[in-house]
């Protein structure tokens, strides 16, 4: 892999955008610095000419798997972003106190409301949040780093 400017010690790297999967393909002389370039563009596998095709399909095969299964983890994530997003501040609050183990009574006295406002609350955060157990809460919580509450 080389361009008209690597033969003077110039490179360019590869305009490549960060989701899209590289299979890389080179000889058996590429130098580090070509390598490291391809890495940092995301190369997902590299392949050392000769190699047959069985070989190279196998690779984007997989480096398309790669980017499906990262795309998909990257939608869930922006979904419950969203979902995060739309919570008011106040249910933010209760979300952070709920996943960080406290009773509905102990949220109430800490925040000085009724333990009927915190129910209130904490059912429309679970609605928000498109979850029907405090399991699935607390999983999505974690996957957003939200940051838990210390308590006695």
């Amino acid at each position: 892999m080389s361009s008209p400017g690597e033969a003077r010690g110039e490179s360019r790297a590869p305009v490549i955008s960060r989701d899209t999967p590289v299979v890389f393909v080179v000889d058996d002389d590429v130098s580090v610095r070509t390598t490291v370039q391809a890495m940092k563009a995301g190369a997902v596998e590299f392949l050392t000419k000769p190699f047959g095709d069985d070989v190279l399909l196998n690779a984007i095969s997989q480096a398309i798997e790669r980017s499906r299964t990262a795309l998909a983890h990257e939608a869930e994530l922006r979904a419950l972003r969203d979902c995060h997003a739309s919570l008011t501040p106040r249910e933010r609050e209760i979300m952070a106190l709920v996943v960080s183990g406290l009773l509905n009574k102990q949220i109430a006295a800490k925040l000085g409301i009724s333990e009927i406002t915190v129910k209130a609350h904490r059912g429309r955060v679970m609605r928000k949040m498109r979850v029907d157990s405090l399991a699935e809460l607390v999983r999505i919580a974690a996957a957003l780093d939200v940051p838990l509450v210390a308590h006695p």
